[in-house]
């Protein structure tokens, strides 16, 4: 079991089977050094954990906890792309987070620290990343957040 492995258990967290595409595209993509996996949006159990615009349809509190499962579905396909060994990652590179937002509500920072905050716990400085937080009008199946990953491997 790795470190990362290690540490999830700490955190009492069960990474859960990759979540399947919902349209024509890979989960992730591996070239070189770089790991990408594509835009995870908040699959709990087979079901959206959050929908809607924030704040009127979903709370900041749940879309930022949203944010956060969206990060440990990366995590689960990011271990799929790489034959199970999440020991292969060695940084998280970039996050891209998106909010479904209503008009004027500009803290998608806020929601986006729920990936952040979750990305440094499992990884320490390693977690530490660039990131783009931005409020779109729609996201796919009406989620509430959606991220993408960049992760630098071995």
């Amino acid at each position: 079991m790795s470190a990362i492995e290690n540490r999830l258990a700490d955190l009492g967290i069960t990474l859960p089977e990759p979540p399947r595409p919902v349209a024509s595209y890979m989960p992730a993509v591996q070239s070189d050094r770089l790991l990408i996996v594509s835009g995870q949006i908040p699959f709990q159990d087979g079901v959206l954990m959050a929908n809607g615009a924030v704040p009127s349809a979903a709370s900041i509190d749940l879309a930022t906890a949203a944010a956060r499962c969206c990060a440990i579905n990366g995590l689960a396909v990011a271990k799929a792309a790489l034959g199970g060994d999440l020991g292969r990652i060695r940084r998280v590179l970039r996050l891209g987070v998106f909010v479904q937002c209503d008009p004027g509500f500009d803290a998608q920072p806020s929601v986006a620290n729920g990936a952040s905050d979750f990305m440094v716990e499992v990884f320490g400085d390693a977690g530490r990343h660039a990131r783009a937080a931005v409020g779109v009008n729609a996201l796919p199946l009406d989620a509430t957040v959606e991220v993408e990953f960049t992760f630098e491997v071995e």
